[in-house]
């Protein structure tokens, strides 16, 4: 032990010599080697080439304005430190050139005065990007977690059905829209609901907030699904405006092969049998939407449809099917839901909306939603994996915003 500790102590004072050599030398690589990060690259190439044609072309102050191009780049891209670095780079380029070419000093600094206005100039804006880009992430951020909050994410499987959500807000910033949508077990058997708010906005999200917990409360409460259509009716009926009003489909599952749907002035889903044979559910008897009852006489009415194995129901909204392309022709949901079904509804919905945003030209521009549900055939019934040994365990979400 005492060997060691001699041979420790002789090597202490080099140590300690070689620290003191290399501490500046690791002081000034780690300096460049930030300031080289805050570079940006294409705006120092771009004084570069200002620079190579000064010098091949020879005309003297000609080109030195257009170095005023590098920071003004660099704002659009990098931060207050780039456009300093390329704003520093771009002057001493220009003195250098200005002095060695024997440019006249009037305008010389004339030039180099330009450039550090510029430079000045793109570093406040760059400093004003910078703050917009992290107030907008934040207001995403908050927005991202209103949308948890309001639309949930929903389960691959919910009771006996296999489930998948696509929903898109025309506002892509916000994240959110007027469209809503809702599917949970209850003592009743698995019920959703689809619906479309009027209009767009915050507004339009206050209203869609209220209808889903009104529907979240009645769905567990009232064992008939005209009853749960009546509360919320009774609760917009209350805190709406007399122009406003919701368009919903609302459907529920008491027993094995019935399926019940409540149609409130909402486009009616699309049915798809196990042979693949696809019909739209027209209504019965055409009720006035959500909040406007009370201006018109008629009722919403229970239509009762078998649903067996193998069958599927697809729910939307008017964002889909009022979507146009160029050519200002609509989108054929029931055409492309008759190349895309399949046995999978989230490889479905992932196949429609990808064809939705390649007919509108890759944006929306009003709220879009799809919920579609499958019921499982007897072959198709696959045993649940086993715990993990932690005893923990989670199923992936089939939603997905965008």
């Amino acid at each position: 032990m005492s060997q060691l500790r001699d041979h420790g102590d002789d090597h202490g004072p080099t140590r300690r010599l070689r620290n003191r050599v290399a501490g500046p030398a690791a002081l000034c690589r780690r300096a460049v080697a930030q300031l080289a990060a805050g570079v940006p690259v294409l705006p120092v190439l771009i004084v570069s080439l200002v620079v190579l044609a000064d010098l091949a072309d020879g005309a003297g102050m000609i080109w030195l304005p257009l170095l005023a191009a590098g920071p003004a780049l660099a704002a659009t891209t990098n931060g207050p430190r780039g456009v300093l670095c390329v704003g520093l780079l771009a002057v001493a380029l220009g003195a250098t050139l200005g002095t060695w070419e024997s440019a006249p000093g009037r305008e010389l600094a004339a030039v180099l005065s330009a450039l550090v206005a510029v430079t000045l100039a793109s570093g406040l804006a760059s400093a004003l990007r910078g703050r917009r880009e992290r107030v907008l992430a934040a207001v995403r951020s908050v927005a991202e977690t209103a949308q948890h909050a309001l639309l949930k994410p929903v389960p691959a499987t919910v009771g006996p059905f296999q489930a998948a959500v696509r929903y898109s807000a025309a506002a892509a910033e916000a994240r959110i829209g007027g469209d809503l949508y809702a599917l949970i077990p209850t003592p009743y058997g698995v019920r959703l609901i689809v619906g479309d708010v009027r209009g767009k906005g915050l507004p339009a999200v206050g209203t869609a907030a209220l209808v889903l917990g009104v529907f979240r409360e009645a769905a567990y409460d009232e064992p008939d699904l005209i009853a749960v259509v009546d509360r919320i009716e009774r609760s917009l009926a209350r805190n709406l405006g007399h122009d406003d009003f919701v368009t919903a489909v609302v459907a529920g599952y008491p027993q094995t092969g019935q399926l019940e749907l409540v149609n409130c002035g909402h486009a009616p889903p699309l049915l798809v049998r196990a042979s693949g044979a696809i019909a739209a559910v027209e209504p019965t008897h055409p009720a006035p939407p959500l909040g406007l009852r009370t201006l018109m006489d008629h009722t919403p009415n229970l239509q009762v449809l078998p649903f067996d194995d193998g069958d599927q129901l697809l729910l939307y909204t008017d964002g889909v099917t009022e979507a146009r392309d160029h050519g200002r022709a609509f989108y054929p949901l029931a055409e492309g839901l008759a190349r895309h079904v399949s046995n999978e509804p989230a490889r479905t919905l992932g196949a429609l909306h990808d064809e939705l945003l390649a007919h509108v030209g890759g944006r929306l521009h009003d709220d879009a939603a799809l919920l579609l549900i499958r019921k499982p055939t007897l072959s198709e019934a696959t045993i649940p994996e086993p715990a993990s040994e932690s005893g923990l365990g989670c199923a992936a979400p089939a939603a997905e915003v965008l």
